[in-house]
C-alpha cells in the first residue's frame, strides 16, 4: 500500500513540473526576439491586388496581412473619419518565438489645424490606413 502512494506522489509532482515546465516556456515564445526592419508604403507602391483588397474594406477598421514574393505587408486602418489631418505611427514592430507583433496609433489633426479640417468636414472625408512592408517571417501577425 505505501509503494502506490509513494508512485502516486512522483507521479502527481512529475505532471506539476511538466505543466510548470510548459508555461516558462510560452512566456519565452511571446518574449521579443528582435526588432525588425521595415518600410511604410505608399498606395503607389501596393500590388494591385493589395489596393483592391484595402478599397473594399477601408470605411472600417481593419487589420490584415499579404505576402507578395518575399515580402509581408501588414495593413491597418482606422476607419472613415470626418476629416483629413491624420497620421499613423508605428509604435512597436518586432519578432517573438512565434509571431510578429505590431502595435500602431492613429493620431488626429494638430489643434491649429483642427479648424481648417472641420470647416472642410463636410467634403473630405478621410480613410486612414498604413501599409507596412517586411521581409516574410512564417508567423501570424499579432495586432495591438
Amino acid at each position: 500500500m505505501k509503494k502506490c502512494y509513494i508512485v502516486g506522489v512522483i507521479a502527481a509532482i512529475v505532471m506539476v513540473a511538466s505543466l510548470c515546465g510548459c508555461g516558462g516556456g510560452t512566456k519565452d515564445m511571446n518574449r521579443k526576439i528582435k526588432d525588425i526592419e521595415f518600410t511604410v508604403i505608399g498606395e503607389d507602391k501596393l500590388p494591385e491586388e493589395l489596393k483592391m483588397i484595402i478599397d473594399e474594406k477601408k470605411e472600417k477598421e481593419f487589420k490584415i496581412t499579404y505576402q507578395d514574393n518575399d515580402f509581408l505587408y501588414i495593413c491597418v486602418g482606422y476607419g472613415k473619419q470626418d476629416t483629413g489631418g491624420y497620421s499613423i505611427v508605428v509604435k512597436d514592430l518586432y519578432l517573438t518565438g512565434n509571431s510578429v507583433y505590431v502595435d500602431t496609433n492613429l493620431i488626429g489633426p494638430e489643434a491649429e489645424n483642427r479648424e481648417l479640417y472641420q470647416a472642410q468636414e463636410s467634403e473630405s472625408a478621410s480613410y486612414p490606413y498604413i501599409v507596412i512592408k517586411t521581409e516574410y517571417f512564417d508567423k501570424s501577425v499579432v495586432f495591438d
